[in-house]
């Protein structure tokens, strides 16, 4: 059945198989000749326009991409471009930052499960894009099918939703990205700013029949030969960077990077955003740890801080008045940043050649 004139047709069924049965994979492995051997246990073989869906993990083993447990933060900053975001949970610390990897998630990939039993964190191929073109092109020649797709899939978090789904870390031979815009929608109105994240949708896909706990490491997708194309840009295209980068860091991270202290360095004396269990004293004490530091500039210079216990009147003075109107505003914003809820009770005043800004802190 095809739909109106000028609209594509109903595209046909798709199915997902899992390769089961397939051996813990071992540094030096030949992962193709591992992949081929679970189609033929599994009475498959591939044909035209077939894609693998295959775990990123087994790859990092086949490649030998390990490193020990002693000191993973070590080993994730290894990883690591740049923290995004960054909260304390008891004593540990989750950052999200821009893996060596290309995305942006959760300690950079490092991952402690799955491993095979053995005690080392496996980290992730530092050009996934690469890793799927030599394997596809293995494939390829043990197969005699030239015309497959391999996409290279991993798990991560995703802003403003709870839980976790897999997405393409690498692809080779796949429409990355079906840019829509420019097309008519069914009822004939103008695309402006669809584009579908195809590889992404066929890594969450595979996961359904791969999943993290049943030991089935690649998955067959087959019906969606038309996204099988040769020359395709890798995932790598999918990460938005630069002026595409709408959420570079996170909402506090961002206030606390304008006031010159940027998410990965040193903390202050109250840390750093805890999970859950937060108080204002802490919020507002970690906002005085990033606005009133005197190695930042020379405006703090002789302005003194009174915060009551409890939680009252915050009183910023000085002889200077600029000094004390600097060191006022850099508190005023690192306070918003921690969502403390407060009331400017006047304008500066000064009297006996001090002058004084006075925050009424709100519990």
């Amino acid at each position: 059945m095809t739909g109106a004139p000028g609209t594509a047709p109903h595209p046909g069924p798709v199915t997902i198989t899992p390769l089961t049965g397939m051996p813990e994979v071992r540094a030096g492995d030949d992962l193709a000749a591992l992949v081929v051997a679970a189609l033929d246990r599994c009475g498959l073989t591939l044909a035209d326009g077939d894609i693998l869906a295959v775990s990123s993990k087994v790859a990092s083993k086949a490649l030998g991409l390990t490193a020990p447990p002693t000191d993973k933060a070590a080993v994730i900053a290894a990883e690591t471009v740049r923290v995004v975001a960054e909260r304390l949970a008891g004593e540990h610390i989750t950052r999200i930052v821009e893996s060596a990897a290309g995305p942006v998630m959760a300690a950079a990939g490092v991952d402690a499960s799955n491993t095979g039993g053995r005690d080392v964190l496996l980290l992730l191929p530092h050009d996934p894009d690469e890793v799927c073109r030599a394997l596809a092109e293995a494939l390829r020649r043990a197969t005699g099918v030239d015309r497959l797709g391999v996409v290279l899939t991993d798990t991560a978090g995703r802003p403003w939703r709870t839980g976790q789904t897999d997405f393409a870390l690498g692809a080779d031979g796949v429409t990355v990205l079906d840019d829509l815009r420019g097309s008519v929608d069914a009822d004939g109105r103008p695309l402006l700013v669809s584009a579908r994240a195809i590889a992404d949708e066929l890594a969450a896909a595979a996961d359904l029949v791969k999943g993290k706990t049943s030991a089935v490491p690649v998955a067959l997708v087959r019906g969606l030969g038309r996204y099988v194309v040769g020359g395709s840009a890798g995932a790598r295209s999918l990460v938005r960077t630069g002026d595409s980068d709408w959420f570079a860091l996170g909402a506090q991270e961002a206030v606390r990077a304008a006031l010159g202290v940027p998410p990965g360095e040193p903390p202050g004396a109250e840390g750093i955003r805890p999970v859950s269990g937060d108080t204002t004293f802490r919020r507002v004490h970690r906002a005085l740890d990033v606005a009133f530091q005197p190695h930042l500039d020379t405006w703090h210079a002789g302005v003194d801080i009174a915060v009551p216990v409890p939680i009252g009147d915050l009183i910023v003075e000085g002889p200077d008045a600029f000094a004390v109107g600097v060191v006022a505003a850099r508190i005023e914003v690192a306070l918003r940043g921690e969502g403390v809820p407060f009331e400017r009770v006047s304008a500066p005043w000064t009297q006996a050649d001090r002058t004084r800004v006075t925050f009424t802190l709100q519990v």
